[in-house]
């Protein structure tokens, strides 16, 4: 799925892993994320909202197929 994480981490200016430790995961996790190879857990999508303080549809990209 696509998304926004990156610009969000990147506009916090925060590393991926520094982004990892504050959401309990592994850098890999976050890199796997903002690349698309990975969708997290609705239990980590909830931790990424509230961190960034946005909406979902703010992080990540909804596409029909």
């Amino acid at each position: 799925m696509k998304n926004n994480l990156k610009v969000l981490r990147q506009d916090k200016k925060i590393s991926q892993d520094e982004l990892a430790a504050i959401l309990k995961v592994s850098r890999q996790t976050i890199n796997s994320i903002e690349t698309g190879k990975f969708d997290p857990s609705l239990k980590l999508v909830i931790k990424m909202t509230r961190y960034f303080n946005v909406e979902l549809e703010q992080i990540f990209i909804f596409e029909e197929s």
